[in-house]
């Protein structure tokens, strides 16, 4: 965590996600896909929130910038519940524009018909701005910051590369000044010299702007030399959170341990091979039912504890994990660890 991240936790959160719970569908095609959430994040840092596909990260972005309402649950920002406020206030909330979603695929979400700086300008035209001027030289800084000149202003999205794409999806962003940008996948579709560019472009913007960042990623090897924090997401549930640095040398996890195996840039001394993290079948049967463990059925160290769902629970400073066995996973981890060097 960066100095600033580290000053700014010691204060209130600037977002409050709290026991959150999101079922989407009605009757037999109702489906929760978040359970219990819990998750602060601070001004000035950023949080790599990962998992694999249909773990939920995209319906809690959804959730915390007001596009889906939690059935139990509330999300606070600058410590007011904003969740639960009414229609207008929440329209007024949105137009201030302290909470921006950038979606995964720029080419879909920019209306292909408006030019970009059009697209750019869009937020303050909500808000309510019609100054031509000054909405002109909002649009150009915002571009600028992203690294974006004037000769793309005129230029369609099926105009400009892919990269240029979601510099301008996150130019948008920037306009109304947020103070909480999330990311959803932002560079899953790009090649690797962009991807690495969007990626030191956001740490930029943190550091320049103070803003918080939340950048959603299925891949660890992206978030690994940008993120403060990793929040790992399994079937709608925390799993772990904690420092990135502390949880990427010894996740507490077994999910955790199992994502980093499978993304082998992110450290070439993880303990345990992915087969070795994988349950065979030859084990003895996992604890089973609605209340077990989410992890229970894939997890080779499942015991009869496993037979309920473990709490978040603080295994260090600023550091949590939902798992039964996590001193002895840590220890058996640490073990390999030694013993590999």
């Amino acid at each position: 965590m960066t100095g600033a991240a580290v000053d700014a936790a010691d204060a209130p959160p600037l977002l409050a996600v709290e026991s959150v719970d999101v079922t989407l569908g009605r009757g037999w095609r109702a489906n929760q896909v978040l359970s219990d959430v819990d998750l602060d994040v601070w001004s000035g840092e950023i949080v790599g929130l990962v998992g694999e596909t249909g773990s939920g990260k995209t319906t809690l972005a959804r959730t915390v910038v007001g596009l889906v309402n939690p059935r139990r649950g509330r999300v606070v920002f600058e410590g007011q519940p904003i969740s639960t406020l009414r229609r207008r206030a929440r329209r007024a909330q949105r137009r201030r524009g302290d909470l921006q979603l950038v979606f995964q695929d720029p080419l879909r979400s920019l209306d292909p018909d408006m030019t970009v700086a059009e697209i750019v300008a869009e937020g303050l035209r909500v808000r309510g701005e019609t100054n031509r001027g000054e909405i002109r030289r909002r649009v150009t800084g915002a571009l600028d910051k992203v690294g974006l000149d004037a000769t793309v202003l005129e230029r369609t999205p099926g105009q400009i590369s892919g990269g240029q794409r979601q510099r301008a999806s996150i130019a948008r962003a920037l306009a109304v000044e947020p103070r909480l940008l999330i990311c959803d996948e932002p560079v899953s579709a790009l090649d690797a010299s962009t991807r690495n560019y969007v990626l030191r472009l956001l740490d930029e913007l943190r550091t320049s702007l103070g803003l918080a960042i939340v950048i959603i990623s299925h891949d660890l090897s992206s978030l690994a030399g940008i993120a403060d924090r990793i929040v790992v997401l399994y079937r709608g549930r925390i799993i772990e959170d904690g420092p990135v640095d502390r949880v990427f040398a010894t996740p507490r996890h077994p999910y955790t341990a199992l994502l980093m195996a499978s993304a082998p840039s992110v450290r070439h001394d993880r303990p345990f091979s992915p087969h070795e993290l994988r349950r065979t079948g030859w084990d003895p049967v996992p604890p089973t039912g609605p209340g077990a463990c989410v992890f229970a059925a894939r997890c080779p160290f499942a015991a009869e504890a496993c037979a309920a769902q473990p709490p978040l629970t603080a295994v260090g400073e600023r550091w949590s994990v939902a798992c039964h066995r996590h001193d002895e996973w840590a220890a058996l981890a640490q073990s390999r660890n030694r013993q590999k060097g």
